[in-house]
């Protein structure tokens, strides 16, 4: 009867959470709507969602020792830096080049976005925000779904299109620039959800995302420099 129960309790920890995880990006995405028609827009959402996502993990690996269950601890943690690295500067090279394409082509620069991280100071809270998102989407949430048996290839899948759609709903900027940043979400999304998927390890997507947050700030602050 031993095994049953622990097998019991432990399948009773995974569904929690999976609901846990869903449900706080319901209440991100619901904050967000509600939010758009106030004056507050979309800050009470993003701050659930850094806080949150950050706060649920933590208190999940610290109250239940649940860090491999999450993929941030346990795994392949050397391969998933190593192809974290690789992936990392593909993505690097395929935005900047994108981002040279569309600004020859007329396209605008994202001055909401500049006046955020600048005038804001939100430029050096980067990183906490790609810990509160790849915590969320390629750790609690994409661990939980796999080790819930769904399919690997719609666990990507799903994981970065909810990560894409996020956007849309935390970001306190036009719908222009919301559609841009969910451009540059996607690939990051299935590139990490792949390289989480083979190592068990989350801290390669981590790294993956870092480097693309440095292109995103050449793509905002540089690059419309060295073109205009």
């Amino acid at each position: 009867m031993k095994p049953v129960k622990a097998y019991s309790a432990g399948f009773s920890a995974l569904d929690e959470r999976l609901k846990l995880s869903f449900g706080l990006m319901a209440l991100i995405w619901i904050a967000g709507l509600v939010g758009h028609f106030t004056p507050l827009l979309e800050w009470p959402a993003l701050f659930i969602y850094v806080v949150g996502s950050i706060g649920l993990v933590l208190w999940r690996g610290r109250t239940f020792h649940e860090w491999s269950d999450m993929y941030l601890a346990g795994g392949d943690l050397r391969k998933s830096l190593l192809w974290g690295g690789v992936a990392g500067g593909l993505l690097f090279a395929m935005d900047v080049m994108n981002t040279v394409m569309y600004y020859k082509n007329g396209g605008a620069p994202m001055g909401e976005m500049v006046n955020i991280l600048v005038n804001r100071y939100m430029l050096f809270l980067f990183p906490v925000l790609v810990l509160a998102e790849e915590f969320l989407w390629r750790g609690i949430m994409f661990a939980a779904m796999i080790e819930k048996g769904y399919n690997r290839h719609l666990t990507v899948f799903l994981t970065a299109m909810f990560y894409v759609l996020n956007h849309f709903a935390v970001a306190p900027v036009g719908l222009r620039e919301r559609a841009l940043m969910a451009m540059m979400a996607f690939p990051i999304g299935i590139f990490g959800g792949y390289l989480v998927l083979k190592t068990r390890n989350v801290w390669g997507s981590v790294l993956v995302h870092m480097i693309t947050m440095i292109s995103m700030i050449l793509d905002i602050f540089v690059i419309p420099q060295l073109l205009f």
